[in-house]
């Protein structure tokens, strides 16, 4: 298949977990013999923060606005086999009805966000997407499985909701060897509502323990933030810094935003980043976890700082089969091939629909 990705970025993962994201995919489309083509908006703060400018697995363009989106790009919308458009896309609602109107084949919606997404729908806040768009796709693909799926098609119309977690290239991230620097470690942009959580289960126990050591690596921090002083901070790491990054650590922490803690069945990226770079991950607690990873066998669930410490003071008798077998899980059922074929296999269901309906 021609697969054409209207996305919040391919070029810079700086401040977004979407890049790394689409990067697994089309990685993984273009292992199955499919050809990718992803547009993407042209903004400065991405501009001056490209990690990836010239990606070797699928072709990239740049755009600066919807009349330079249909001009130069209309030809390719419409000869497409399939047209996806992702969540956070700027001008999205107008970005959509240009590609509805122009796409000759099934054109998806790939929410990589989606508890948040119909949080803002519902209030009419949502700037990408607005609710009489979702029954026009021909799949809504979401980042969150379980119970969402069913409230997608019944709640707001969508003809078709399927699973599709972020994933993992297995090629990107690995076990490096780079020496272990940090007890516990944490990678993300700030975010308020994850803000008590990384207080709760990294910060604390950095202060209860000031003969661990701990790092905290993403932009957008408050500068006003207290750190304990044996907490490192680290501002934007690049992708190809992660597996070193998370080679050189005892344990990751994965903490969860507010409106995917209360949906569930929404996996971070970093759980499949680090479970691939075998090093395992303590998680707060989120419905569907299991899932993706066996609580107590590829992942820890931690609720209060006292399980943060006790899991690190257990040692490699705790930590390496649970890395072990996080690294099975993750390179068995979470790579970017195994969503390629997943997307691929609905947009080719997608498309026989539609060729049945116009019979």
């Amino acid at each position: 298949m021609r697969i054409v990705f209207l996305g919040l970025s391919l070029s810079s993962s700086w401040g977004n977990g979407h890049a790394t994201t689409y990067r697994a995919l089309l990685r993984g489309l273009n292992a199955l013999g499919h050809e990718a083509v992803f547009l993407e908006r042209d903004v400065p703060w991405y501009a001056e923060n490209r990690d990836l400018p010239a990606p070797g697995f699928c072709a990239l363009h740049l755009y600066g606005g919807l009349d330079q989106l249909r001009d130069r790009f209309g030809g390719m919308i419409a000869a497409a086999d399939a047209v996806v458009i992702g969540s956070y896309v700027p001008e999205g609602v107008a970005v959509a009805r240009l590609v509805l109107d122009l796409a000759a084949g099934p054109v998806g919606f790939y929410d990589i966000d989606t508890p948040v997404t119909l949080a803002a729908v519902e209030r009419g806040e949502c700037d990408y997407l607005d609710r009489t768009l979702i029954p026009e796709f021909d799949r809504y693909f979401s980042f969150t499985g379980g119970p969402v799926l069913d409230r997608l098609e019944r709640g707001f119309g969508a003809r078709q909701a399927v699973a599709l977690p972020c994933g993992v290239d297995p090629d990107s991230y690995r076990p490096t060897g780079a020496a272990i620097r940090w007890d516990l470690g944490y990678l993300g942009t700030y975010s308020p509502d994850r803000q008590p959580a990384l207080e709760r289960l990294l910060i604390e126990p950095a202060r209860r323990r000031p003969d661990l050591r701990f790092v905290v690596a993403g932009p957008q921090y408050p500068a006003d933030l207290a750190w304990p002083e044996n907490v490192e901070r680290m501002t934007h790491l690049a992708p190809a810094e992660h597996a070193d990054f998370y080679s050189a650590m005892h344990w990751t922490l994965n903490v969860t935003r507010a409106d995917m803690v209360r949906t569930g069945w929404a996996p971070s990226v970093r759980l499949f980043e680090t479970a691939a770079c075998g090093t395992p991950a303590i998680t707060d607690r989120w419905a569907g976890l299991e899932t993706y990873f066996t609580p107590g066998e590829s992942i820890l669930v931690a609720d209060r700082s006292e399980d943060v410490l006790a899991a690190l003071d257990a040692g490699a008798g705790l930590r390496d089969p649970m890395a072990g077998a996080a690294r099975a899980t993750a390179l068995a059922r979470h790579t970017g091939r195994e969503r390629a074929r997943t997307l691929v296999r609905a947009l080719h269901m997608a498309g026989r629909s539609e060729a049945a309906a116009t019979a």
